[in-house]
């Protein structure tokens, strides 16, 4: 016996990347196609790029973390999955991230300091992910949310595949069915709605930046799942828009919704010129609400989910009666994120789907 533990101690100082439980691994395709061969169920990760760090927290592997990026320690108010997980804080920072370093090769020193046995990276041009595998010779997996400030397909695969990677595959099928269920639910309950549907405009939405009023969406998703007339369609682009201020004022909205985040500069604004927003008959007849912020370092999905039933409770009242929205987004954000950060949210942005309180002029 001890014969046996003197050679296989010589043979672990000879060949130190040996292990008596050597790790099992997989090839997988990753969302660029890349065939990138990877351990399977691995112990120690790292997540780069926007969103990737929220996909753990969904398939619920977060734990397995090794480092973080420096933002995520910032703030937090437009990243619920943050708030549910502020241990990770503790981690050893591999690198600024943040919207400056998409695209970027992160801190190899501090990555390679924490011995990840696989990253996870998003928002990367494929070819500079190769190169980057080939630097640090540790297998680099590319995930994908789609288009920006969408939810597509892409999310789904993503999802799928690092759920194949860490042994999650049971969960990501569930997060999958939820958000399916959810959004059925949402159609069901607007689908039979009769008679013309009031024209509604979401402004104040986050695009690289906080904006005003005249920031928007024309294909804003809580109003793709509700059914709801969007008028950012007439304004201009398929997808994010900078409505011209006029054009905006002609449009003239029925109900308008404000992004929690851009909303203080939209109040600054109407703090300066109070007359250009009480031109507008949502302003007129109160029929201003506020929507939490979804799109900060990507789409946080639970955000989006809440936010659509607000909507829907808004303009389709009798159709959404029996919806508790407060116990709803308690609902969403405890199975997303394992528990409800709706009193912090609350703390932050104020009631979800509350009537917009106008300073006095």
């Amino acid at each position: 016996m001890k014969l046996l533990k003197a050679c296989v101690l010589a043979l672990l100082i000879m060949f130190p990347t040996l292990s008596i439980h050597a790790q099992e691994t997989i090839t997988v395709r990753d969302m660029a196609g890349r065939s990138v061969q990877v351990p399977s169920r691995p112990d120690r990760i790292l997540c780069l790029g926007p969103g990737t760090l929220r996909l753990m927290v969904y398939l619920r592997v977060q734990h397995k973390l090794a480092g973080i990026e420096g933002m995520e320690k910032n703030l937090p108010t437009g990243r619920p999955y943050w708030y549910a997980n502020q241990t990770l804080a503790r981690l050893p920072v591999i690198g600024p991230g943040g919207p400056a370093a998409i695209n970027k090769d992160p801190d190899v020193e501090a990555v390679l300091g924490v011995k990840p046995q696989l990253i996870f990276i998003t928002q990367m041009e494929p070819s500079r992910v190769e190169a980057l595998q080939r630097k640090i010779s540790i297998p680099v997996v590319l995930l994908s949310y789609g288009k920006v400030g969408s939810f597509d397909s892409a999310l789904y695969d993503s999802l799928r595949l690092a759920g194949q990677i860490m042994g999650a595959s049971m969960r990501a099928e569930e997060v999958i069915a939820y958000a399916e269920k959810s959004k059925k639910d949402l159609a069901a309950r607007t689908g039979k709605i009769t008679g013309e549907r009031p024209v509604v405009y979401a402004g104040g939405i986050g695009f690289k930046g906080t904006h005003g009023i005249e920031s928007t969406d024309a294909e804003y998703v809580p109003f793709e799942w509700t059914g709801a007339r969007n008028g950012a369609k007439a304004l201009g682009g398929r997808e994010h828009v900078f409505a011209d201020r006029e054009k905006l004022l002609a449009l003239n909205p029925d109900v308008i919704f404000l992004d929690a985040a851009g909303l203080p500069q939209v109040l600054q604004d109407y703090r300066k010129r109070p007359e250009y927003y009480r031109a507008f008959k949502a302003f007129k007849k109160d029929w201003v609400y506020v929507l939490y912020p979804y799109n900060f370092y990507t789409t946080n999905i639970e955000s989006v989910l809440a936010d659509s039933y607000a909507v829907g409770k808004v303009l389709y009242s009798q159709a959404f009666s029996d919806v508790d929205l407060k116990k709803k987004t308690d609902e969403i954000f405890k199975f997303f994120l394992g528990t409800s950060v709706s009193d912090q949210r609350e703390k932050d942005f104020g009631v979800l789907g509350r009537r917009l309180t106008l300073p006095a002029s």
